[in-house]
């Protein structure tokens, strides 16, 4: 089978702008929007120091492709038109600078991401999908209410260090990813896991999955693969049912 020729770098920025466009449509879809809070980017393929994101204060229901602004290192909006959220900014742009390897993070104020946030602790492998994030995400315990600071941006980064997501006490989740596609999974997937984990608590003692078992599961689940796969669905069915978000 012969392999689908490399996309130019016109073909991967307007790849890369559909899936955030169509990533944040599904978070409407799933309740993650919350007044103007959250945002999520996708760093721009010709150069790698500027990022795409939403515009402040635009519904996450609302976004089109057209509508996604272009940021440079210093926050300033080189295409497209509106603002940024400033915390938005200082979050990502750490994350992007210290991550080389990050194409793409999303930060919201997810009700159950929030809930589970408040206790301070990582997320225990109770589940198959709740092991994609074994030993492979963090707490950032240092909430000191919204994040100006561009030193708590960079505090935040260190905690995530080489993993998928970060939990940010008091706050809410933070996952990244090597594509659109696989922020926004461990994101949804992440969420999940944190209510799966409030509503077994809540009923009982939940009996967690085995160390080995839960590495053995987190190579399959917790892959660059399946973030990409489990995506793919969601894609396809927020595109035909709002194609305008290609616009």
């Amino acid at each position: 089978m012969t392999a689908a020729p490399p996309r130019t770098v016109e073909q991967e920025r307007r790849y890369r702008q559909q899936r955030l466009a169509a990533a944040l449509r599904l978070f409407a879809r799933f309740g993650f929007d919350d007044g103007a809070g959250g945002h999520f980017t996708a760093r721009d393929p010709e150069d790698p120091e500027r990022f795409w994101i939403n515009p402040f204060g635009m519904p996450f229901g609302h976004v089109r492709v057209s509508d996604l602004l272009l940021v440079d290192a210093d926050g300033e909006v080189v295409s497209g038109s509106g603002r940024i959220n400033p915390a938005g900014f200082i979050i990502h742009s750490q994350i992007h600078t210290a991550r080389p390897d990050v194409v793409a993070a999303v930060h919201t104020h997810s009700t159950y991401g929030r809930a589970w946030a408040t206790l301070g602790r990582r997320l225990d492998p109770l589940t198959q999908d709740a092991c994609a994030f074994y030993a492979d995400h963090e707490v950032f315990d240092g909430f000191e209410g919204v994040v100006l600071d561009s030193e708590e941006g960079k505090r935040i980064a260190e905690r995530l260090g080489g993993n998928k997501a970060v939990i940010l006490r008091n706050h809410g989740l933070l996952t990244v990813g090597g594509s659109v596609q696989e922020a926004a999974w461990w994101f949804i997937s992440m969420d999940r896991s944190c209510q799966v984990q409030l509503l077994a608590e809540a009923a009982g003692s939940p009996v967690p999955i085995s160390d080995r078992v839960a590495r053995a599961t987190a190579e399959t689940m917790g892959t660059p693969g399946m973030g990409r796969l489990n995506f793919r669905p969601l894609y396809a069915d927020i595109v035909r049912a709002q194609p305008d978000l290609l616009e």
